[in-house]
């Protein structure tokens, strides 16, 4: 066997056996490949859930009751009955409930007669996550409650065919890849790629630091080995945790716990995930060499990781960015590990579509690794 060869293979287990020695970063590791993506997965959904509402129906009227029986767990809890304004205006000083519909007298009868309705929706907007949202289901359920409602009344006046005389379309829509628009699925996907680009960065970042803070880093450099071969060792020891880490992530906490499918190769995913880490072990160095001791390497991965996650468009949709930024973000891997992900794992895609985004990281990932090989020289040089 090649002496550097071997060099880098014996290096990176010494790596590999420092990290089992350090409790502190194992623990980490399990935490963001498991509690991590399933907190990801879990908080911040785009749809409410068992949101507290309370009704007072002054109406007293079938179609009242219709819109109050339209209010259905996991979306609402079941509504409360209120009497008074003096109760609503107390329950929502004492913030029982995000919203609280009023259902004014006389209203179906106005409805009936087309002389346009309104309905008193109350929201505590102090609670950001379900005011925005709930007001949109609430609208809507009323909408359709009513529009049932005035139908039904239609069809038992023998007006049901004037509904099918008028000019209308109908329009079929069919949700691809995602039936049910659950948020979960894309939660979990954007917890494991972030937590995938921060486990990567902060292992090498740390394997660096912990050579330079123990003295260990001048013990091999005057060893017959090299700045590449160290720094090769650190990326394939450290990339092959991370790796081990998100395949068993991704069929135990992605797959199996959070029931998301996966559609297309898991092997293929996983060639992705290696040469995404690759990329993300060499920024992870390069940041090393500028850091003086982990304090401030911290620092460094903040002002790198918050843009990388924000902007790669699993938050965020890159359309909806300015192109400058757009374009800046073409040259991080995560923006295309996100795009890659979503192919793979929700539309089921082969390595005849997915190519191109293939060719993309490896350019950005020897990029990283030519320019963090060139820095680690000058620092060890220095």
């Amino acid at each position: 066997m090649n002496q550097k060869l071997r060099n880098i293979i014996h290096l990176g287990f010494k790596e590999i056996l420092g990290l089992l020695r350090d409790p502190l970063l194992l623990a980490l590791i399990v935490y963001s490949f498991t509690m991590g993506v399933i907190s990801n997965a879990k908080s911040s959904p785009d749809a409410i859930s068992n949101a507290a509402i309370a009704i007072m129906d002054q109406d007293q009227s079938q179609l009242s009751r219709r819109i109050c029986d339209g209010f259905l767990p996991p979306l609402f809890a079941t509504p409360q009955d209120l009497l008074s304004y003096d109760e609503v205006n107390d329950s929502m000083d004492k913030g029982r409930y995000t919203f609280i519909v009023v259902i004014p007298s006389g209203f179906q009868e106005k409805v009936l007669a087309n002389n346009d309705p309104e309905v008193q929706v109350n929201i505590d907007a102090t609670r950001m996550s379900q005011a925005f949202n709930g007001a949109g289901y609430i609208q809507q359920i009323i909408s359709n409650q009513v529009n049932d409602f005035v139908t039904d009344n239609k069809n038992k006046n023998g007006n049901s065919n004037s509904s099918s005389n008028s000019d209308t379309a109908e329009v079929l829509v069919r949700k691809r890849f995602n039936p049910n628009l659950t948020k979960a699925w894309e939660g979990a996907m954007n917890g494991l790629v972030n937590n995938v680009t921060m486990i990567a960065l902060i292992l090498t970042g740390a394997a660096l630091i912990r050579e330079r803070e123990r003295g260990t880093l001048e013990h091999l450099l005057v060893m017959p080995v090299t700045p590449f071969e160290i720094m090769v060792s650190k990326v394939w020891s450290m990339s092959l945790i991370v790796l081990i880490s998100t395949g068993l992530s991704l069929w135990i906490v992605f797959h199996d716990i959070l029931g998301v499918p996966i559609a297309g190769s898991f092997w293929l995913y996983m060639l992705a995930v290696a040469i995404n880490v690759f990329a993300v072990t060499s920024l992870g160095i390069f940041l090393a060499c500028f850091a003086k001791d982990m304090p401030q390497l911290g620092i460094l991965m903040i002002l790198v990781l918050l843009p990388m996650e924000v902007l790669s468009g699993g938050t965020t949709a890159q359309d909806n960015m300015p192109a400058v930024i757009r374009w800046v973000m073409q040259l991080a891997p995560t923006t295309h590990f996100v795009n890659f992900s979503r192919a793979i794992l929700f539309r089921g895609a082969g390595f005849s579509i997915v190519w191109p985004t293939f060719l993309k990281m490896i350019i950005i990932g020897g990029g990283f690794f030519i320019i963090a090989l060139r820095r680690f020289r000058r620092t060890v040089a220095s």
